[in-house]
Protein backbone atom coordinates (compact mmCIF):
# COMPACT_ATOMS: atom_id res chain seq x y z
CA UNK A 1 0.00 0.00 0.00
CA UNK A 2 1.90 3.34 -1.45
CA UNK A 3 1.76 6.51 1.04
CA UNK A 4 -0.83 8.18 -1.14
CA UNK A 5 -3.75 5.33 -0.67
CA UNK A 6 -2.29 4.86 3.11
CA UNK A 7 -3.16 8.92 4.04
CA UNK A 8 -6.55 9.01 1.81
CA UNK A 9 -7.94 5.55 3.91
CA UNK A 10 -7.14 7.51 7.08
CA UNK A 11 -8.49 11.03 5.92
CA UNK A 12 -11.84 9.27 4.98
CA UNK A 13 -12.17 7.51 8.20
CA UNK A 14 -13.28 9.76 11.13
CA UNK A 15 -10.34 9.46 13.76
CA UNK A 16 -12.76 8.90 16.84
CA UNK A 17 -13.17 5.11 14.55
CA UNK A 18 -9.42 4.40 14.23
CA UNK A 19 -7.90 2.45 16.99
CA UNK A 20 -5.23 3.26 19.17
CA UNK A 21 -2.23 1.53 17.32
CA UNK A 22 -3.79 3.18 14.01
CA UNK A 23 -3.59 6.43 15.53
CA UNK A 24 0.18 5.98 16.98
CA UNK A 25 1.10 4.84 13.37
CA UNK A 26 -0.81 8.03 12.24
CA UNK A 27 1.09 10.22 14.99
CA UNK A 28 4.43 8.89 14.41
CA UNK A 29 4.62 10.41 11.04
CA UNK A 30 4.29 13.99 13.14
CA UNK A 31 7.28 15.25 14.88
CA UNK A 32 6.75 14.94 18.68
CA UNK A 33 8.25 15.55 22.24
CA UNK A 34 6.16 13.48 24.10
CA UNK A 35 6.40 9.75 23.80
CA UNK A 36 3.26 8.06 21.66
CA UNK A 37 2.80 5.37 23.30
CA UNK A 38 2.45 6.83 26.43
CA UNK A 39 -0.52 8.82 25.29
CA UNK A 40 -3.76 7.33 25.31
CA UNK A 41 -6.70 7.33 22.34
CA UNK A 42 -8.32 10.49 23.22
CA UNK A 43 -4.72 12.14 23.83
CA UNK A 44 -3.93 11.00 20.17
CA UNK A 45 -6.56 12.14 18.96
CA UNK A 46 -5.75 16.21 19.75
CA UNK A 47 -2.45 15.51 18.64
CA UNK A 48 -3.04 14.44 15.10
CA UNK A 49 -5.75 17.01 15.05
CA UNK A 50 -2.91 19.09 16.17
CA UNK A 51 -0.47 18.36 13.87
CA UNK A 52 -2.81 18.53 11.04
CA UNK A 53 -4.16 21.83 11.78
CA UNK A 54 -7.36 20.45 11.74
CA UNK A 55 -9.88 22.78 13.83
CA UNK A 56 -12.54 20.55 15.44
CA UNK A 57 -15.47 22.05 17.65
CA UNK A 58 -15.62 21.84 21.34
CA UNK A 59 -14.65 18.45 22.25
CA UNK A 60 -18.26 16.38 22.73
CA UNK A 61 -18.21 15.10 26.30
CA UNK A 62 -20.00 12.20 27.52
CA UNK A 63 -22.71 13.08 29.95
CA UNK A 64 -23.65 10.75 32.64
CA UNK A 65 -26.87 10.68 33.08
CA UNK A 66 -27.77 11.46 36.67
CA UNK A 67 -31.00 10.23 38.31
CA UNK A 68 -32.85 12.49 40.69
CA UNK A 69 -33.15 11.09 43.63
CA UNK A 70 -36.58 11.98 44.90
CA UNK A 71 -36.78 9.86 48.13
CA UNK A 72 -34.81 10.36 51.53
CA UNK A 73 -32.44 7.68 52.89
CA UNK A 74 -35.02 6.66 55.98
CA UNK A 75 -37.73 6.59 53.34
CA UNK A 76 -35.93 4.25 50.80
CA UNK A 77 -34.74 1.89 54.31
CA UNK A 78 -38.55 1.71 55.03
CA UNK A 79 -39.16 0.56 51.49
CA UNK A 80 -36.81 -1.78 51.28
CA UNK A 81 -37.78 -3.42 54.65
CA UNK A 82 -40.96 -3.92 52.93
CA UNK A 83 -39.98 -5.62 49.51
CA UNK A 84 -37.86 -8.00 51.74
CA UNK A 85 -40.95 -8.95 53.54
CA UNK A 86 -42.87 -9.33 50.33
CA UNK A 87 -40.23 -10.92 49.12
CA UNK A 88 -39.70 -13.59 52.33
CA UNK A 89 -43.77 -13.98 51.34
CA UNK A 90 -43.40 -15.01 48.44
CA UNK A 91 -40.78 -17.41 48.67
CA UNK A 92 -42.42 -18.56 51.46
CA UNK A 93 -45.25 -19.73 48.73
CA UNK A 94 -43.26 -21.01 45.72
CA UNK A 95 -43.82 -17.52 43.85
CA UNK A 96 -39.85 -17.62 42.50
CA UNK A 97 -40.33 -15.20 40.10
CA UNK A 98 -42.01 -12.22 41.73
CA UNK A 99 -38.87 -12.83 44.29
CA UNK A 100 -36.74 -12.30 41.41
CA UNK A 101 -38.16 -9.01 40.17
CA UNK A 102 -38.43 -8.30 43.89
CA UNK A 103 -34.74 -9.30 44.36
CA UNK A 104 -34.01 -7.00 41.47
CA UNK A 105 -35.51 -4.02 43.20
CA UNK A 106 -34.44 -4.14 46.07
CA UNK A 107 -31.20 -4.29 44.72
CA UNK A 108 -31.54 -1.26 42.86
CA UNK A 109 -32.84 0.49 45.98
CA UNK A 110 -30.13 -0.24 47.57
CA UNK A 111 -27.51 1.44 45.06
CA UNK A 112 -30.09 4.87 45.17
CA UNK A 113 -29.59 4.73 49.36
CA UNK A 114 -25.94 4.31 48.44
CA UNK A 115 -25.87 7.48 46.05
CA UNK A 116 -28.11 9.22 48.43
CA UNK A 117 -25.32 8.81 51.41
CA UNK A 118 -22.58 9.58 49.44
CA UNK A 119 -24.30 12.52 47.86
Amino acid sequence: MSEETHKKIHDEKHLDKLTVKELRDIAAEFPHERAIHDMKKEELIVFIKAAKGIKDEAPLKKKKHVAKIKMSKPELKAKIRALKGLRRQALESSETEKAVLLRYQISRLKKISRRVVAG
